[in-house]
């Protein structure tokens, strides 16, 4: 049996996924398993042991356009897969198995494409089981029948071989960072929008406290993209960080936040991988919803200010950014101090998400 599987696009997701392509691996021990990735999430899934190989579709080079596409489609024909497991939910992805002649086509029915699918499954209700994004995938194998009941998740993980970590060592120091520093990494950005971020000049001031109190190096990660924002806080510093925002390639990150003690950030596709590694994380929710996007992970601290009209899942705050605003450095100072003095993260608790510390 050879089975394609399309993933998500967007890299938090990718690690979201991770539980359900664990779980086809372990359902369908003997089979060929191939993943389909964009180039900015493939790398997460090499070497991890659940696929046989990572196909890349380069959709901004020899994939791009309707004859891109028809080139990867003509490639996978070739494959001559049995079944498409489409975890990723847009339209394209159902015609791109269809196109490539994959017999059997599984995914959510959704975004006008069940035309395009042989086993169009119906969406979950909300509420039924956990509506964390993990348990969507898990969901979707269920309702295909591949799965009786679905398994509970406590946590998802990334392995990081040796040589990586040594890699992502000298990379460090190559950086600037010290050998022996408390190692702080922050995730100032948000690939959905602005309405995700908290402020820069927050960001700043936090940073500044923890070079301060820990000897610290805070240390920038992001894509390029983000570029601006980690500037607007580096110049709004007293003290130096060390910016890696655009410097870094996913197949990296995993490795280089596996070398510090501690991962700040907005619910991003960062956080997850951090979380993914066992780094323990201080996540700052505003317009997303922690039951539904919080890492995976027991080491987990979440920072969120409910005020009335969270979560929105807006790109934008058309108000006054009030989720964000409300949330002060000395709380997440404090969630950091914890943290850190206690060697270990600090499982996420209504003392930090209802602002009484």
């Amino acid at each position: 049996m050879k089975i394609l599987i399309r993933a998500t696009n967007w890299v938090g997701d990718a690690v979201m996924c991770i539980p359900a392509l664990r779980m086809v691996r372990d359902l369908r021990p003997e089979a060929e398993i191939v993943i389909l990735a964009r180039p900015w999430v493939a790398d997460l899934y090499r070497g991890q042991g659940y696929a046989d190989r990572v196909a890349v579709y380069e959709n901004r080079g020899k994939h791009k356009g309707f004859w891109g596409r028809e080139r990867l489609a003509a490639e996978l024909r070739r494959e001559k897969f049995d079944t498409a497991l489409l975890f990723q939910n847009a339209f394209e992805a159902a015609w791109l198995a269809w196109r490539a002649g994959v017999p059997e086509r599984i995914g959510y029915a959704r975004d006008w494409r069940s035309w395009f699918l042989t086993r169009a499954i119906q969406i979950p209700e909300k509420g039924e089981g956990s509506d964390h994004e993990a348990y969507y995938y898990l969901k979707l194998l269920r309702g295909a029948g591949w799965l009786a009941q679905l398994p509970l998740i406590e946590e998802i993980t990334v392995a990081v071989p040796e040589g990586d970590r040594q890699r992502a060592r000298d990379r460090l120091s190559a950086a600037g960072v010290r050998k022996g520093a408390v190692r702080i990494a922050f995730g100032p950005g948000a690939a959905y929008g602005s309405a995700k971020c908290w402020d820069p000049e927050r960001y700043a001031a936090l940073a500044d406290q923890l070079i301060a109190a820990f000897d610290a190096d805070v240390i920038f990660f992001g894509a390029p993209q983000e570029g601006a924002m980690a500037t607007r806080i580096a110049g709004a510093m007293r003290r130096r960080a060390i910016n890696l925002v655009g410097a870094t390639k996913i197949g990296e990150l995993p490795a280089l936040l596996s070398s510090c003690r501690l991962f700040i950030g907005n619910d991003s596709g960062a956080m997850h991988v951090a979380g993914a590694v066992g780094v323990p994380v201080i996540g700052i929710f505003g317009p997303t919803d922690p039951e539904g996007t919080r890492p995976m992970t027991p080491q987990f601290t979440l920072i969120r200010e409910p005020v009335e009209c969270s979560p929105c899942f807006l790109r934008k705050c058309p108000i006054d950014h009030r989720c964000m605003t409300r949330i002060s450095v000395e709380r997440v100072f404090e969630a950091a101090r914890i943290s850190l003095g206690s060697g270990s993260g600090v499982k996420s608790s209504k003392l930090w998400s209802e602002g009484l510390a």
